[in-house]
């Protein structure tokens, strides 16, 4: 069988892979632009000992999506750099909210007393979600926003859940699907009346164990193992997250897979015998397509022939984000950690800060990635400010916040245009008739990817080999 990849992001490479492991050759990839990786992108300095990260720069070793990456770097033999749950960028997470800088809690102590920015012990929330009554959501979903705010009241909802989706997904929890994070206490809500009671009573009833799942032939990988003995809370590889993509390009192009770069699908035709992809110098029939390009991208490739597909493909919503990376010299943190989020109640034009050089020895320069627009870009950014103009918001917020009155010594500004997929209330729903359309029409078109399966390094990994464990064997 003869399958093509469209898009050489990390879902498409991972594709790649997985279809070479199940099928083997014959197998091309097809990139549009002139570098696989997609949105990671890691710059390195090493005049100065630091580096640069645009997109993702950690994964979490977490569950059965985490061992699965874990796997994927065995097979690689890519040198990892974990942090373990012990290390002050695993322990120290921020808000900023109130004008002031707020550690949240880190351990089940952190439940009792009052710590700003909220008014309550936060033990009070449980109580909150015992004490209400269940409420059945239209159309099996609700916004995430409002099922927090629901179950375990306002400042819940504002000042931890709410942020917590802008570091995710740059998106507005108002509008987020409680589904994109919290399907399963949502589900384990619907059915037994409560959150807690939910979880307490699926444990005795349903007994799930995810490592039931069937995905790995033999034990859990060993590095999967390894992060669970030293209790990893999250890792990245030696010389940033980029190399990944070059190592999976790599291990493919050894294998005889064809990645081809700056080579763009125009259009998709599908015939009686397959797929006929509209390419820059050719038309190639394939027998099957894995698609790991957004869903925006996609949807004119359907269009001539499928026009209710490409309507479905763009209902699904990106948001732009501002990424910008500064470099200082000398330590100028005053409180170490992960980073800071700032809730969208602030009506602040960031969205948070990552301290890329509390997580990994940056030797002895002071690394930040500033974040901003997201859901908010066109409020903050509509009249598309200029690089200056960005990099003055902020180095004036990180210096309300963090205290670091200097100018930077480096830095990088980059504006990535349609980069995350919003789960918008209804969005499994949404995915789950595009695949349909699929299925009805018999169409040998599998779609993987941020903007179905999870926008998280392992979800965009363990969607791709799902996706090519679906397709059906000549």
């Amino acid at each position: 069988m003869t399958t093509a990849v469209l898009g050489g992001g990390l879902s498409g490479l991972s594709a790649g892979y997985y279809l070479l492991r199940r099928f083997g050759n014959p197998l091309t990839i097809y990139e549009a632009s002139p570098r696989v990786g997609g949105w990671i992108r890691t710059e390195a300095r090493k005049d100065r000992d630091f580096i640069f990260e645009t997109g993702p720069r950690t994964i979490r070793p977490v569950g059965v999506p985490g061992a699965n990456t874990l796997e994927l770097m065995e097979e690689l033999q890519l040198p990892l750099k974990p942090i373990p749950k012990s290390h002050v960028a695993a322990r120290n997470r921020m808000l900023y909210a109130k004008g002031q800088l707020c550690m949240l809690p880190n351990s089940p102590r952190g439940l009792f007393g009052v710590k700003p920015p909220f008014t309550q012990p936060l033990y009070k929330a449980l109580l909150h979600d015992l004490a209400t009554g269940s409420t059945l959501a239209k159309n099996e979903d609700e916004s995430i926003y409002s099922f927090a705010e629901r179950r375990f009241g306002k400042e819940i909802a504002d000042y931890a859940i709410s942020p917590m989706i802008c570091g995710i997904c740059a998106g507005d929890a108002k509008q987020i699907s409680v589904r994109f994070l919290m399907d399963g206490l949502f589900e384990k809500e619907q059915k037994y009346g409560g959150v807690l009671k939910g979880t307490l009573y699926s444990r005795f009833k349903e007994n799930v164990d995810e490592k039931k799942e069937a995905l790995f032939a033999q034990d859990q990988p060993k590095l999967y193992a390894q992060a669970l003995q030293e209790k990893w809370a999250m890792y990245s590889i030696e010389g940033g997250l980029e190399a990944l993509p070059c190592a999976m390009r790599k291990y493919l192009g050894q294998r005889d897979v064809n990645v081809q770069l700056s080579n763009q699908c125009k259009n998709l035709t599908f015939t009686k015998s397959g797929v006929r992809m509209s390419l820059r110098n050719a038309d190639v029939p394939v027998d099957h397509v894995v698609s790991s390009v957004p869903a925006h991208k996609l949807a004119p490739l359907v269009k001539q022939q499928h026009p209710s597909l490409c309507e479905q493909l763009l209902e699904i919503p990106y948001v732009d984000v501002v990424v910008v990376n500064i470099q200082y010299d000398g330590n100028l943190l005053k409180q170490d950690g992960f980073g800071l989020l700032v809730p969208p109640i602030e009506k602040l034009p960031i969205l948070g800060v990552i301290f890329d050089s509390c997580c990994f020895d940056m030797n002895g320069n002071t690394v930040l990635t500033v974040m901003m627009g997201g859901h908010w870009f066109d409020q903050w950014f509509g009249h598309q400010p200029s690089q200056k103009e960005i990099l003055d918001t902020a180095t004036k917020y990180v210096g309300q916040i963090l205290d670091i009155q200097e100018e930077p010594k480096f830095s990088r500004v980059h504006m990535l245009n349609k980069c995350i997929p919003q789960y918008t209330v209804g969005h499994k729903r949404r995915v789950e008739s595009i695949r349909k359309y699929l299925r009805d029409y018999k169409l040998p078109l599998s779609l993987c990817g941020a903007a179905y399966d999870g926008v998280g390094i392992n979800d965009v990994i363990l969607s791709a080999r799902r996706q090519v464990d679906a397709i059906p064997r000549f």
